[in-house]
């Protein structure tokens, strides 16, 4: 039998052979980061053209942010970068005259913020954007031909999130930070506004019918309506994530006039975004986000007509738009990676590299012009010609991934699940190695 100071001895020996082999593996592994995308393609049919993929990062993590739109080939190579200092970028689309619209959140520090945009944080505010880059700059360098910008309170909630170009030329702004929805002119003039505190309170008709949750003290992240679009019938559609809900919007009227989904009623929907109505088939494809997957509803009934998701399939996607040969493509957001699937629910082909991505559209090249897909009317697919798929993971694994997608706001980007687990191993033999050394330098010299 061993005596107590042998045993202690070797245990001490296996927690510093432990503790090497983790530090080993996650040098070397920092070594081999590569901060680059990277595609993977399979033998399946893709939908032709390039594609736009906005990146928020995460922020807090990487000086001065690391948000930035991209193009990128089918084979991976990025055609050009916009890459806005301090800047998370979200939404973007590319308009009718081949440029593009997108939406970005700019951290500025507090020497220059007005005194009423610091009372929550004390070292910035953010200035949110909507930009209009020049189409025919793009490969050379990206150029500003329009913006519309505004001062808000944090980085947090505040960011705005989507912006899109009306029919009549307008440029309709989600404004998440402020709880509204708004319309400016070509000169910055605001000529529509939609206030969510006069139709989702206590005493509106929503809420008397749906119910919602009540707007918090501090007024942080009350809706975090997060996407606009204009629909066929000229109304405004809008995703309020925290309601679980996606509203229709009457522009003369601003009552809402249609729902999908209810608050707290995380069947339909949880945490959604970038709703997608296929109007020709009365469909809506949802990114699903807290539920892990992209869902297509028929509007009227609410029923789900084609799912693809779940954790073992995505994590906390972000963006999904329906290509006119039924292909799907997504941002998939917490794998930082994003898919285009086919009608049989086959990856195609993925960019992975791109971290906390946010959105990605299909673009092509005509006539020397970059033209978006609409992914509308019947150009599409429906749902119910496609395969739907739907895998799980058991809850211990689908909570360690959680941890995994979180732990990334705070640690390096090359820290996957295989880093993240001989981190806490080597945490813990640090741990154990310190008090058993303490305990046999006491035993020593007492």
């Amino acid at each position: 039998m061993l005596s107590e100071g042998m045993g202690r001895r070797r245990r001490i020996t296996v927690l510093t052979v432990v503790f090497c082999c983790c530090l080993a593996f996650l040098g070397v592994q920092a070594l081999m980061n590569d901060s680059a995308g990277s595609v993977r393609a399979t033998e399946g049919e893709t939908y032709p053209g390039n594609t736009l993929i906005s990146v928020q990062g995460y922020g807090e993590r990487s000086p001065g942010e690391s948000g930035r739109l991209i193009e990128v080939t089918p084979e991976g190579e990025v055609v050009w970068e916009f890459a806005p200092p301090n800047s998370r970028v979200f939404e973007a689309d590319v308009l009718d005259n081949g440029n593009v619209l997108v939406a970005v959140g700019t951290r500025v520090p507090a020497a220059e913020c007005p005194d009423e945009h610091l009372q929550r944080e004390d070292d910035h505010c953010i200035r949110n954007r909507a930009i209009e880059l020049d189409g025919d700059s793009l490969e050379s360098q990206p150029q500003i031909v329009w913006e519309y910008d505004w001062v808000d309170e944090q980085m947090f909630a505040h960011e705005v999130h989507d912006v899109v170009r009306l029919d009549d030329g307008r440029t309709a702004i989600m404004d998440m930070g402020n709880d509204r929805a708004i319309i400016v002119d070509r000169r910055g003039e605001i000529t529509w506004e939609w206030r969510a505190e006069e139709h989702l309170t206590a005493g509106t008709p929503f809420y008397k019918e749906y119910g919602g949750p009540e707007p918090p003290e501090d007024g942080v992240d009350w809706t975090h309506a997060n996407d606009i679009e204009q629909l066929e019938n000229g109304n405004l559609q809008m995703s309020i994530r925290n309601f679980d809900t996606v509203i229709e919007v009457d522009r003369e009227t601003g009552e809402i006039v249609d729902t999908v989904g209810r608050p707290g009623d995380h069947e339909v929907m949880q945490e959604q975004h970038a709703p997608n109505r296929l109007e020709n088939w009365g469909t809506i494809v949802i990114a699903d986000s807290d539920n892990n997957r992209i869902v297509e509803h028929d509007v009227e009934t609410e029923e789900p007509v084609w799912t693809y998701g779940g954790q073992d399939l995505l994590h906390y996607p972000r963006s999904a738009e329906r290509l006119p040969n039924g292909n799907t493509l997504i941002a998939d957001s917490f794998n930082d990676r994003v898919i285009e699937i086919d009608e049989q629910g086959e990856i195609v082909w993925e960019y992975e590299g791109v971290p906390f991505v946010y959105s990605a559209e299909r673009v092509a090249i005509e006539n020397g012009q970059r033209v978006s897909e609409p992914g509308e009317g019947d150009e599409t697919v429906p749902g119910w010609q496609l395969e739907g798929e739907t895998a799980d993971p058991g809850a211990v694994v689908g909570n360690l991934r959680l941890l995994e997608a979180w732990a990334a706001f705070v640690l390096p980007a090359w820290i996957a699940f295989p880093e993240l687990i001989a981190l806490l191993v080597g945490t813990l033999a640090g741990v154990g190695l310190v008090v058993q050394s303490s305990i046999a330098w006491w035993g020593k010299y007492r």
